[in-house]
């Protein structure tokens, strides 16, 4: 309630203003866009000149920017105007009252689609059973494995077992991208696809995480929520797969384009997203920094003209999904602690932003786009630190780490300057100076990769 006095002085405060605009407009003059109740002089805008926006004058330069706040949330909407046409049976699943950020939409069925069940003869992770979805051994390791663990060779081979069933899954999954099939559709075949290899699906009830698989469109980050919005031509979608088999868990994702509609731009992001990762695990092995890692992934997106997000992280993955440690930023300057030590199992998942890489939550509380509604591209590997490199046990049957050159000279480049500088010193001191030779492509022969300390 407001008191009497203070009510008498809002009310009288107000009537003043809309005398002051009436006096204005019987002046033959227009009430400045501040709402001060003064004349507007010639003080447009700008940005409202920029959006076809007229009327937005100001009395003075001093009122303009105090009351630019106010005007830019009422007059400089970033929400497009969307022709969006909700299937038959379906919904905006906010009810309209979400303010998206960009085109697209949280299109869900009318009736509810019931969790997923997972046989009982498959093992679950702790958080499984839990109501609220926590995992009580991620809480005990928060306290004995911030650095991260290393795993034992007898770990290690049930590692490769699940990251090799998390890449079959993925694949299939991938496969059926197509204009047209919803994302619920693709989550019904990543559940059964982990089902029949006896395993769980890790996103399944994890925070209360209601799907089997995350699904990220355009200008989703990461974390997108399955639902019933058809695919369209021309979209992008990051397809995350996560697998819980015999007591660990893979983690891994892509990017990929729908239909041949999409643009020349956003497959640019593409490359860009999964160079930044193969720069980053060219660089893995036992004793390199963990932070360097965004170091390089931050080099090569703004390069091409990209930003890398910089609210989530790699981070370590072994029995449990989201161990305490290690911590993996993917942006240049962080602070994250540790260095690679052998046996360490972790994910780098690079998220790359064609405009601004801050981000926003949907209402649902998992989903993340960006503040500017612009795209964005992630791929994600689980990785082993071995005493020689680096594994990438979620690797593609057949992949190798691409030779690091550029497609516009195809001459060798370093992500590290330095190096790059001093090969360049050598080679001016030779009177018959080439660009030195890329660096060889490096692969085992069961589908992994291992890249060799410099």
């Amino acid at each position: 309630m407001v008191p009497r006095t203070l009510e008498s002085k809002v009310s009288g405060a107000a009537r003043t203003s809309r005398d002051s605009s009436k006096a204005a407009a019987a002046m033959g003059g227009r009430p400045c866009s501040g709402g001060c109740g003064q004349p507007a002089g010639r003080l447009e805008c700008p940005k409202c000149q920029i959006l076809g926006v007229s009327g937005s004058f100001f009395c003075s330069q001093p009122c303009f920017a105090k009351n630019y706040p106010k005007h830019h949330r009422k007059m400089h909407g970033t929400t497009p105007k969307s022709s969006y046409t909700f299937p038959e049976g379906t919904k905006d699943g906010f009810d309209g009252k979400y303010r998206y950020t960009g085109k697209l939409r949280s299109v869900m069925p009318l009736e509810e689609v019931p969790k997923r069940t997972v046989p009982d003869h498959i093992p679950k992770p702790d958080y499984a059973t839990e109501a609220n979805g926590v995992s009580f051994g991620e809480q005990v390791a928060f306290i004995n494995e911030r650095q991260g663990r290393t795993c034992t060779p007898e770990e290690i081979v049930k590692m490769r077992k699940v990251c090799k069933l998390g890449r079959e899954v993925l694949d299939i999954a991938a496969s059926h991208i197509r204009p047209g099939i919803t994302t619920l559709e693709l989550d019904r075949i990543v559940h059964e696809e982990c089902v029949k290899r006896d395993a769980y699906p890790s996103p399944l009830g994890y925070h209360k995480f209601p799907r089997s698989v995350c699904t990220s469109i355009n200008e989703v980050i990461c974390h997108g929520i399955p639902d019933a919005r058809p695919l369209e031509n021309g979209d992008i979608i990051n397809l995350d797969v996560s697998l819980f088999h015999d007591g660990y868990h893979s983690d891994l994702n892509a990017t990929y384009p729908v239909g041949d509609a999409v643009s020349k731009e956003n497959l640019d992001l593409i490359a860009c997203s999964r160079k930044c990762l193969d720069e980053a695990i060219r660089i893995c092995g036992p004793g390199v920094p963990f932070q360097e890692l965004g170091r390089v992934i931050e080099e090569v997106a703004s390069e091409r003209g990209f930003t890398s997000n910089k609210t989530f992280v790699g981070h370590g993955i072994n029995t449990l999904f989201h161990p305490p440690g290690p911590n993996v930023p993917h942006y240049a300057g962080n602070k994250a602690p540790g260095v690679m030590r052998v046996g360490h199992t972790f994910t780098i998942e690079p998220m790359i932003c064609g405009g601004r890489e801050k981000d926003v939550h949907w209402p649902d509380n998992w989903t993340a786009a960006t503040v500017d509604g612009k795209p964005s591209a992630q791929f994600e590997e689980t990785l082993l630190i071995t005493p020689t490199g680096v594994e990438v046990m979620t690797a593609a049957p057949g992949w190798s780490l691409p030779s690091n050159t550029v497609a516009d000279g195809g001459h060798s480049v370093s992500s590290n300057k330095n190096k790059n500088r001093k090969k360049k010193k050598k080679a001016a001191q030779k009177t018959d100076a080439v660009s030195p030779g890329g660096q060889p492509e490096l692969g085992g022969d069961d589908g992994s990769a291992e890249a060799q300390e410099a």
